[in-house]
Order: C-alpha cells, then sequence, then structure tokens
C-alpha cells in the first residue's frame, strides 16, 4: 500500500470522450489500457487540445466479460481444426 491506497497490479483506463470526440479519442473506444500505459490527456494527437473533456473510466483489470461459466469452470470453445493427435493416449490400456 503506498500513501494509504491498495494499489492494484492490473488497474486499467479507458479514454472515453463525450459526444462524438475527436478523431484520436474514437481510436481509443473500448481500448483497456494499463494506468502506467495511458496516454495523457488531452492526447497529443487531439484536434482540440484547448476544448478537451475527455476523461478516464477506471477499471480494476483490462478484463472485458466472463471468462467462467456459472459453475465457475473455464468456457470451452470447441476446437475446430484437423485432428492431429496421431495416437490415443500415453496409457498401456489405451491400446488394449
Amino acid at each position: 500500500m503506498a500513501g494509504g491506497k491498495l494499489q492494484l497490479k492490473y488497474h486499467c483506463v479507458e479514454v472515453v470522450a463525450p459526444g462524438s470526440g475527436c478523431a484520436a479519442a474514437r481510436a481509443l473506444k473500448g481500448v483497456r489500457l494499463l494506468s502506467a500505459d495511458a496516454p495523457r490527456l488531452p492526447l497529443a494527437t487531439c484536434e482540440q487540445p484547448s476544448e478537451c473533456k475527455c476523461i478516464y473510466r477506471h477499471f480494476d483489470d483490462r478484463r472485458q466479460g466472463p471468462r467462467r461459466d456459472d459453475e465457475g469452470a473455464p468456457i470451452s470453445r470447441p476446437y475446430r481444426g484437423p485432428e492431429r493427435r496421431k495416437r490415443r493416449g500415453r496409457r498401456e490400456s489405451d491400446y488394449t
């Protein structure tokens, strides 16, 4: 803890521009960046830096959406490529 606040290892931010925002802000829409890697506001390529109203939206980590189902198991995505395994298994019982 530094300064009385818990430091989260993967704390991240997203740049949010009110309204349509400039092209630089629109390019970062939905992109989560580690706080240490986040660009300073206004963005360097902002079209109207003196009138910029961009803000950071804070998140505890960069992950988006569920990675596990309700029971805690990883969400499986079936492999759709060709079968590359040559043998059935490593156990003796796999060949009897």
